[in-house]
């Protein structure tokens, strides 16, 4: 399985219009759609999960690619390191 970042979506897109755009090219397992944890709005990217073999063809397909008005940027997600809160004084170490 391979997750695909999927950026500089319309901020109007739903999970439902990605995987059908991405299905086109293959089954799509899963879309994750970013919110902002405030707000609750779009924050303009995504995830999306598909076969390696169907990924690598979306992702050729549909980089650059035109949806509502906007070039899309799709390329394979890179994990992240989740931040554990960090020292809250500011790196002064106290002795």
């Amino acid at each position: 399985m391979t997750k695909l970042y999927v950026g500089n979506l319309p901020f109007t897109a739903t999970d439902e219009a990605v995987s059908a755009l991405f299905s086109k090219h293959g089954t799509v397992e899963k879309v994750s759609m970013i919110t902002d944890r405030e707000t609750g709005r779009p924050r303009g990217f995504g995830f999306v999960e598909m076969s390696s073999a169907d990924a690598s063809r979306a992702m050729q397909a549909l980089n650059g690619a035109d949806f509502d008005g906007r070039p899309l940027r799709v390329n394979e997600a890179q994990d992240r390191e989740r931040s554990g809160g960090g020292n809250r004084n500011g790196g002064a170490r106290r002795y």
